[in-house]
């Protein structure tokens, strides 16, 4: 057991059957990082939230590496990895239910990620739209911009792609050491 202090809740952490189980001031919390091999389609609708046309998540899902976070049975965020070799491993799609945004699980998994990682490769890097929700959250949890594929969006996708009503244009790449 181990006692966590974020803010101002007291977080108790237990591990059980692969599960960690969270005590949040009353309220017990399990969740479970699970790699996902075969049907990697069923989580389309989370997929679709970081990557709207399916036509481009087809490009990396079946090379990729599929994580799910699920708290209890209910699949909450999930993180698709792939090898681009140098020693790159890049987050292709990233995304949480909308009823749990901003609750800390995007962050978890990718905290996950470079644990899982770390060793294997020298770089995690993501490419994302030049989007005020995304940046920020790259940035806030170390990632560097290193990088910009100009005109990506306009020309990899068959309609405009939007986001907090800014248009995407340029694929914007950070990255940071693992």
């Amino acid at each position: 057991m181990e006692k966590l202090k974020p803010k101002d809740l007291t977080i108790t952490r237990l591990m059980s059957n692969n599960y960690e189980i969270f005590y949040y001031g009353g309220i017990l919390v399990a969740m479970k990082i699970k790699k996902i091999t075969t049907n990697k389609k069923q989580y389309l609708s989370l997929l679709l939230l970081a990557d709207e046309q399916e036509s481009m998540v087809d490009k990396y899902l079946a090379r990729g590496k599929m994580y799910v976070l699920f708290q209890d049975d209910t699949a909450i965020s999930e993180c698709v990895v792939t090898d681009e070799g140098n020693k790159i491993l890049e987050i292709k799609n990233l995304a949480t239910n909308p009823d749990f945004q901003h609750q800390g699980y995007a962050q978890k998994l990718v905290e996950f990620i470079e644990q899982k990682y770390r060793g294997q490769f020298d770089i995690l890097q993501v490419g994302t739209g030049d989007s005020p929700l995304t940046l920020p959250f790259y940035e806030k949890i170390g990632f560097k911009v290193s990088g910009r594929k100009r005109n990506f969006f306009v020309d990899n996708y068959d309609h405009p792609i939007f986001e907090a009503g800014k248009q995407l244009v340029d694929m914007i790449y950070l990255q940071k050491r693992l």
